[in-house]
């Protein structure tokens, strides 16, 4: 069941580029989009968080909690857009999944996870079909290898990863509603000095509004149900789905090709998945606390 709420997760993540697409159409800005989605994700996690009534966060965690809301959320939004800007998305795109590698070795030194050859080819494997995936797609996109894109990427990544780990170690203590009912307003006061807010059609609107209810707060209570039974590492790689399903979504939607190498990677993303999931084994016992 973990698996499978993961790869609802990703699912549900492939959705937000070609939904995103119709606000940037609209006029709407990229760092926009990350703040409504964020505010209007606030909303809806503290709904949730209030029905449930599981709005307490113990004062010791509200640091690390506040701090996963400046970096996973606004960092993130900020170093992804900025890597575009300096590199183009496709070089970006690799870089931000870098996120697994990242989760690989960090998970390994602080919640003792188990790194052993077939994860690391599960991993790799994935990585390799996003990375194929991402420049078979770039077409006119044009790479830009520069110092800054691959700075601002390899930041995105490292953010993204965050988001595996803080949820490994919170997830067991705190309902993630609960969690993001207060990280995602850290978010979105963090980005609200860097947004143009631009005028908004109804069309945009309700486009703001998919992206928040659907790969926002659809995708982090299935992610975060997830991480509750799976590894971080495991999980994160299963996650990786994401750009498959987007690949897909763009072709349903606004009828985005992919080149026909693009779906010999996108089986390799695939065999990554299957590798990863196909282990058996219990998982070692995490820490408690942090």
């Amino acid at each position: 069941m973990g698996y499978l709420y993961v790869v609802c997760a990703g699912v549900l993540w492939g959705v937000l580029g070609p939904v995103a697409r119709v606000a940037l159409q609209e006029g709407v800005g990229p760092l926009e989009v990350a703040f409504w989605r964020a505010a209007f994700a606030a909303l809806l996690f503290g709904a949730h968080a209030g029905i449930t009534r599981r709005v307490r966060v113990a004062p010791r965690d509200l640091p690390a909690v506040v701090g996963f809301g400046l970096v996973g959320v606004a960092f993130l939004y900020v170093a992804y857009f900025m890597a575009v800007r300096a590199g183009g998305a496709a070089l970006a795109t690799v870089l931000l999944y870098t996120a697994p590698l990242w989760v690989a070795v960090l998970a390994a030194l602080f919640l003792h996870e188990r790194l052993g050859g077939r994860k690391a080819v599960a991993v790799g494997l994935a990585f390799a079909g996003v990375a194929g995936i991402a420049l078979a797609s770039g077409g006119g996109d044009g790479v830009r290898v520069t110092p800054a894109g691959v700075a601002w990427g390899l930041a995105s990544g490292g953010a993204y990863a965050l988001y595996s780990l803080f949820g490994k170690r919170f997830f067991e203590r705190y309902d993630p509603a609960t969690l993001f009912l207060y990280a995602l307003p850290v978010g979105a006061l963090a980005l609200l000095p860097l947004v143009d807010f631009a005028p908004k059609s109804p069309r945009a609107w309700l486009a703001l509004g998919f992206i928040a209810l659907v790969p926002t707060y659809g995708s982090y209570l299935f992610y975060g149900a997830g991480l509750k039974r799976v590894e971080a590492t495991r999980a994160a790689t299963v996650a990786m789905v994401e750009p498959v399903v987007a690949a897909v979504a763009a072709y349903l939607t606004w009828g985005e090709r992919v080149s026909p190498s693009g779906y010999l990677f996108a089986g390799l993303v695939l065999a990554g998945v299957l590798l990863m999931v196909s282990e058996r084994g219990p998982a070692p016992p995490h820490p408690e606390h942090p």
